[in-house]
């Protein structure tokens, strides 16, 4: 709840403090913003960092992004559907991959640029006037009480020092986090020996296969291969025992690198080369009290599969609606405590399919790599192990094996609803999340009993129809039957859905939910304004 305290220049505390305005700290502010909640965003540097770090995202994170209402704006710049291929030494595809789509109702894999993607992200905030900005501020200091957090905040422009307080605060404040390291919190894992030569480049002149991701597995020195939007390219290789670290990010040395796969000085020209390790990191904690670590502050992988932004985005999507909901008082503050309960199992694993994955792709040994390309062809004519293999190297289905969901888990239990397309009451065909509304609701099918320890709570309830039906106030339309073979496959004929989409609750036909979680008050809530500590 909101504590009573001021901050330095007298007025009322915020809700939430994010630290941090990358990817993880713009997609919570845009979240928040739309929730109501009054935030401050306090952020080191003035502008956007220039070099493009996330190469991809995925589709479960578009559905984030469309909840914030910026999905289609985003993909304009986006490059999707692009192809995958592991080749050899000497260029021969020995694997190929397409990712394979979670039903989250956007293409399952999309090649960013990504100072483009963080100033869609930014002009978003900005259509909140409960959100305020602050660039080039540091947040020095963080002292909790029990009605909030104090932040000590210093201009970095102009040495000036003030003094903020909020209720909560997400530290999005990148691997180096000053905030953990004050809060005392643990980052274990190990950092692998082998550092990488990032190139960014805009292309001049296309070449054959340029919007192809390529992973060349040759133990001489691996290298990626990946077509990122609006003309660039990305190239990444190892150094190498006796390499210079200086002279590997020259011009001189990059366009020797990229020379060694037909790449000429025409086709090219070298925007960036950049030196950086490969972390595979934990926080021993992400929540100490009224701060919460998120993004890269909680966790670091491998980039192999593309996850490691994606993962910070998926943090706030987790926790935005959590903290608006105690800060309304319609759930009980230890609702907070399911954040890392859900979070931190899901990111290790998608950590592990990424150390895996990197493995695959950075094999020295050659008679282990010439081994690894034979199995690779093979699975490559046999589609059921070929597609087993991509699933494993994938981000795993949407799930949260524990957490906040009722007691008596189903089959449905901790899911994330897929998103088809539906017909809505109005007749347009739209995405489900477009009609569910972002908040905690019912979803049925006409077999569902009457669930009268809900319907009290006057959450909306909307019934899911099949494609023959008309549109209907109170339906959707089911127009390619995934929702109706979805919740028949998980024996559900009703669900409660949180506002993240994910069930809390499900039944099959003529079955009771179990009772909503204790202190659930979604009708007649009091404003974050007026909530108290």
């Amino acid at each position: 709840m909101r504590g009573d305290s001021r901050n330095s220049a007298g007025s009322e505390p915020y809700d939430v403090a994010v630290i941090g305005y990358g990817p993880t700290g713009v997609t919570a502010a845009n979240l928040l913003g739309a929730m109501g909640l009054k935030v401050i965003v306090l952020e080191r540097d003035g502008e956007i960092f220039s070099r493009a770090r996330a190469i991809s995202t995925d589709e479960e994170v578009m559905r984030v992004w469309q909840r914030a209402g910026l999905a289609e704006r985003l993909k304009e710049d986006m490059l999707t559907e692009r192809p995958v291929a592991f080749v050899d030494a000497a260029g021969r595809s020995f694997f190929d991959a397409c990712p394979t789509s979670r039903g989250h109702g956007h293409p399952p894999q999309m090649f960013i640029y990504q100072p483009a993607v963080e100033q869609v992200l930014r002009d978003g905030v900005e259509r909140y006037p409960n959100v305020e900005i602050l660039l080039r501020h540091e947040c020095l200091r963080v002292r909790q009480d029990p009605g909030g957090v104090e932040l000590t905040v210093a201009g970095t422009a102009d040495d000036s020092v003030r003094r903020l307080r909020a209720s909560y605060v997400m530290a999005a404040d990148g691997g180096s986090s000053l905030t953990r390291a004050q809060l005392n919190i643990g980052y274990e894992g190990r950092t692998y020996e082998d550092r990488w030569v990032v190139i960014d480049t805009r292309m001049l002149q296309p070449w054959p296969e340029h919007d192809k991701l390529r992973f060349h597995c040759d133990p001489a020195r691996p290298a990626v291969d990946c077509p990122t939007p609006l003309g660039h390219h990305r190239w990444e290789f190892p150094l190498l025992p006796g390499d210079d670290e200086k002279d590997l990010t020259t011009e001189a040395a990059v366009h020797r690198l990229v020379a060694h796969y037909g790449i000429t000085r025409d086709q090219i020209k070298v925007l960036r080369a950049t030196v950086y390790s490969h972390h595979v990191r934990f926080a021993t904690r992400f929540r100490a009290g009224r701060i919460f670590l998120a993004g890269d502050a909680a966790h670091a992988m491998p980039p192999w599969i593309g996850q490691g932004m994606a993962a910070g985005v998926r943090d706030v999507a987790n926790l935005c609606w959590k903290l608006d909901a105690v800060l309304r008082g319609r759930l009980p503050e230890t609702l907070l405590d399911s954040y890392e309960a859900e979070r931190k199992p899901h990111v290790k694993e998608v950590t592990r399919r990424a150390v895996f994955a990197g493995r695959i792709i950075t094999e020295r040994r050659p008679a282990v790599a010439a081994v690894r390309n034979k199995a690779g062809r093979v699975l490559n004519r046999v589609p059921g192990l070929a597609a087993r293999l991509q699933d494993s190297l994938w981000i795993p289905v949407a799930r949260y094996g524990k957490g906040f969901q009722a007691a008596g888990r189903t089959k449905a239990s901790g899911y994330q609803v897929p998103q088809p397309y539906v017909i809505g009451a109005d007749g347009a065909r739209v995405l489900l999340d477009d009609v569910l509304g972002g908040g905690w609701l019912v979803l049925r099918t006409r077999s569902a009993a009457l669930q009268p320890a809900w319907d009290r709570l006057g959450l909306p309830h909307l019934t899911v129809t099949s494609a023959d039906s008309r549109p209907a106030a109170g339906t959707v339309v089911d127009t390619e039957g995934i929702l109706l073979r979805w919740m028949g496959r998980h024996r559900a004929a009703v669900l409660v859905l949180r506002p993240d989409g994910y069930v809390y609750a499900a039944a099959p036909a003529g079955a009771l939910l179990p009772p909503p979680p204790a202190g659930f008050a979604p009708a007649g809530a009091s404003s974050p304004s007026a909530a108290s500590a």
